[in-house]
This record gives C-alpha cells, structure tokens and sequence, in this order.
C-alpha cells in the first residue's frame, strides 16, 4: 500500500551550496595570508642578535620568580602588567627563559591581529580591503617594533581585533534577523520560495539564538582580558560605543553590549583603583605637548581619507564606521588622559592601530574597484605592486626594528664584558639601581662579584630593583676595596643622579679611586675602578662630605 505522504524531500541547505563554499573558501585565504605573512615577519630575526632591553629585562626576571614572589612584587609595583608576568611564569616554567620564549607570544597575538584587520575588511569591505589591511598591519612601525617585544601590549592589539570582529558579528547577526523579517513580511513571494526563506531563517536564527549569549560572553570576557593586561585598554569601549551609535544599532544589541561592557570595566576596576596607588612609575613620562600629537594627527588623518573612500552613512555598518571611532577614540582620549597625568606614550593605544589598517585596507579596495571597469587585468595588480612598494620603503624599518641597536640598551651584551673584566672578589655597584637587571637576567656573568650596596634582594624585597643600604653604609662599604665594577647608563641614556645614594658613589670612586678600565656597548657602560688614594680619615656621610 502506498504511503499516504509522500517521503519528505531534502531541504537544499544553501551554506552548503558550491558558491557558499567558494565563498567560506575565500574568507578562510583572506584571513591565512595576512596571518601568515605577519607570522614570517615575526619569526624574521626574532632573537634581535640575542639582545633584551630593559623592558623586556623586567618581563624575564619577573617571570622567573614563583607565583608567590610575583604576587609579593605587585604588591609594590607592576600591578598593571600582573597578568602578563604571570603568563610569561607560565611559558618559562614550560619551555625555560629565552628570547623565542620570550616574544613569541607578541609574535601570534599581532598574527591574530592581522587576522582579525583581514576578516573584519573582507566582511565589511570585501576581500581586497581584507587583505590590504591584514598585510598593511604587520608593516606598520609601531606594530613592527611590539611584534618582537617581550611586553603585553601586542596581545592587547590581539584582543582589540577579536573583541571589535565578535562585536560586528553580533551587530550583523541581528540585523540579518531583521532583514529575513521584513522578506518575510514582502508581497509577491511565491509560497515555496516564502518556505523555503522560512526555513533557512529559522535555521539561522536557531543558530543565532544559540550562539548571541555565548558572542557576547566572548565580548565581555575578551575586553577584560585586555583590561587586565592594560587597562588603558578599556578605551576601546567608547569607540564600540560610537560604532554602536554610528549604525544605529537594534535596542537589544546596545542593551547586552552594556552589559557586556559594564561587567568588563567592573572586573578591572580592582586593578585600575589599586594601581593608582603605584602611579609614581610613570612619574619619568613627559608633560603632554603639542610635538607629540604630530604623529597621530598624521595617523587620524590617513584613516580619515580611508573612512571617505569607503562613503559612509549614518545606519550603515561599514569599514568606516568600524575602523574609525576604533582609531581616533583611544588617541584623544589618551591625549585628554595625558592632561591630568602625563600618561601619552603610542605603546598604550597600540590597538588603535587595528583601525587605521583596517582603513588603510579601504583605500587599497577602493583603488581596485576604481580600475576594475577600465583595467580589469590590472586591478588585480594593485594589491601586489601596493605591498611590494610599501615593503621596500619600510625595509629600512624593518632592519632597524630587528637590530639590537634599535632600543635604548642591551642588558645581554654588557654581561660578556662582566665575565671578561671582573675578578674574583671584586666589588659591584650599579647607578641607577634598576640597572641590577643585568646580574638579574645574567646572574652567571656575576659569580665571584660581590653587591656592596645592596641590603635586601629583589625577590626578597618584593622589587624590581632591590633595596639598598644608606648612603653612610654604602661609601663604608666602597672604602674597604680595591677594585669596584661599575655598571650604567652610557652618555647618551644615562638619567642625572637622583638619588642620594647615586651620589654618594660617584662622589667615594671620584675621590679615591680611579678608572682602569671604561667600555661602553649598547646603551650601558662598564668601568673598572682601582683604589690608588690612601685611606680617607672615616666614610662620607653625605655626599657634600667628598
């Protein structure tokens, strides 16, 4: 007997179909090949002729410490970059202290960045803007100096680029559901093509009910993250914000990015309170002034002539109205910020960048699509003539970037000079004291050396630099050797003595010692001093007493 329904045929899925395929197949290339690209340029010279400047110094010695004592230090200081130490504790307990260990995070998070710039173009913009702009990203010099950097700033960039993709995400799931509304409400549809749009909606929106909570979840925690690396990080909020504002965003959408958003700045507020409290470490930053808004008026109005090529309009999501609240916000604001406390250095709204290539991927679009009509064979060439003319001129920069030469200092190379120079038994003393960070990620070079001035160690003291003794201690010390090793700044870097220790040392080896020996290498300078004077009646007690 034949069965009184006829069997139920297959519904044609339409992500299934072969130009959804292709589609899905080129969104994937679109993201790989600026990811890859970037990934090349990072791993290109990544141990920098085994060098690590002070920034990084503080990143390796910290990570080397326990929990415990890392947890003790920022108590004191560094509170602002607790997550990353503890990170990088993490990597060094695994893999052990090195240069790769040590930059490689910074390496992925700006290959995830560049990924992030690329998807965010080719869905708001298309596939060339998308790959302009994940290219572009990795060639930028601020992205090239953090990309090889020991410090959190690129995963800070990392995290900007997936927060904005979820946030578009979440924005165009809702306003696909509202577009498949009104289809839906349209006359002239044939019944089965008003089925067959009613059963891929209610596909996609049984998707879109099962993944909205969890996208912003993912929003929310992502922008914590980052605040917890830096919480300068937050100002990618308000440019969310202006997008939001920008495109006219669905009610609901605005009402779970709030609290999305207000549980973000909740969870880092501990933090933000607790470090005001450790403000004096950025005490060395200079005044805000108007030389150093040169760069990023140049950079806002790049991305200002990007944003008019991509013809925004107030309702519409676009690569504009993305990418330019995302680069122009953290910019003022940070410069708004930098009047109340000087605050302005470009490392802290390294995410900004995010924007700006994004933008930059705009322009290199709207140039294909303006010689597509006429020149199709070659439209295909801008990108590539594009790229191979702005790496050629940034190859300067991109050498510069990965020579030791390119930072202030080099705590490594001053430690062969240690283990060439020192005796056993000789004494050591350090102006600053931060400049211990030497013997700190080279203790080997320091055998047989002894620290003089120093009363507490850093790990002790739960501090970066240790603690010293009094200066009437110090220059007892100093008087009972005959040879001290003096490690500092060179010329160029090196800070007025500021402290009444610091002058108490140069004033004991000026007066009754002389220099043997004096090398200077990568922004730190090694002299040997030799006692030559007859013994001083008692110690200085201040220095005015030499």
């Amino acid at each position: 007997m034949p069965s009184p329904c006829p069997p139920a045929l297959p519904t044609p899925r339409h992500r299934d179909s072969p130009r959804a395929v292709r589609t899905v197949r080129a969104a994937w290339a679109v993201r790989a090949v600026p990811g890859v690209w970037t990934l090349a340029l990072g791993l290109w010279g990544l141990s920098r002729q085994n060098s690590v400047w002070r920034d990084e110094a503080a990143t390796w010695q910290v990570a080397r410490r326990s929990t415990g004592d890392i947890l003790r230090l920022l108590e004191n200081i560094d509170a602002v970059h607790g997550l990353y130490y503890l990170l990088m504790h993490g990597l060094f307990s695994c893999f052990g202290p090195g240069t790769t260990v040590l930059r490689l995070p910074s390496v992925l998070a700006v290959t995830v960045a560049a990924a992030c710039v690329a998807s965010l173009g080719n869905r708001l913009a298309g596939p060339w803007a998308g790959l302009g702009g994940g290219l572009g990203f990795g060639l930028l010099p601020a992205v090239q100096f953090h990309l090889q950097e020991g410090r959190p700033y690129a995963l800070v960039a990392a995290g900007a680029g997936i927060s904005t993709l979820l946030l578009m995400t979440a924005v165009q799931d809702r306003a696909g559901r509202g577009q498949a509304e009104r289809n839906r409400a349209g006359r002239g549809q044939t019944e089965r093509d008003r089925a067959g749009r009613d059963q891929a909606e209610r596909d996609r929106s049984g998707r879109g009910r099962g993944r909205r909570p969890a996208l912003w979840v993912a929003y929310g925690g992502t922008v914590l993250v980052c605040g917890l690396l830096n919480w300068l990080s937050l100002m990618i909020l308000p440019a969310h914000l202006a997008t939001l504002l920008w495109v006219r965003a669905a009610r609901p959408v605005r009402v779970r990015w709030t609290m999305a958003a207000t549980g973000a700045v909740a969870g880092v507020l501990p933090l933000i309170l607790f470090t005001r409290t450790q403000s004096d470490q950025v005490s060395w930053i200079p005044p805000l002034a108007w030389h150093m808004l040169i760069g990023p008026a140049i950079l806002l109005a790049i991305g200002a002539l990007g944003a008019l090529l991509d013809r925004p309009r107030a309702g519409r999501l676009s690569a504009a109205s993305v990418g330019l609240p995302l680069l122009a916000l953290p910019q003022l604001g940070l410069a708004g910020m930098s009047l109340i406390q000087p605050l302005f250095l470009d490392r802290y709204v390294l995410f900004s960048l995010v924007g700006l290539a994004l933008l930059i991927g705009v322009a290199i679009g709207a140039a294909v699509r303006a010689a597509r009509p006429r020149f199709p064979r070659a439209a295909r060439l801008v990108l590539p003539v594009v790229m191979t003319v702005a790496t050629a001129a940034l190859t300067p920069q991109l050498l510069d970037k990965r020579s030791p030469d390119s930072r202030v200092d080099d705590v490594l190379a001053v430690a062969d000079d240690i283990r060439e120079l020192a005796r056993d038994g000789d004494a050591v003393l350090y102006i600053p004291a931060a400049r211990r960070d030497t013997r700190l990620v080279s203790p080997g070079a320091f055998t047989g050396l002894r620290d003089i001035a120093l009363a507490q160690d850093p790990v002790e003291s739960g501090t970066l630099k240790g603690v010293e003794k009094s200066p009437q201690r110090i220059g007892a010390a100093m008087l009972t050797q005959d040879r001290i090793l003096l490690i500092m700044d060179a010329g160029e870097v090196a800070p007025p003595l500021s402290t009444e220790r610091d002058r108490v040392k140069t004033c004991v080896l000026r007066e009754h010692f002389t220099p043997a020996t004096d090398r200077r290498i990568r922004g730190r300078r090694v002299t040997v001093y030799e006692r030559v004077h007859p013994p001083h009646d008692g110690p200085p007690r201040t220095a005015k007493d030499c």
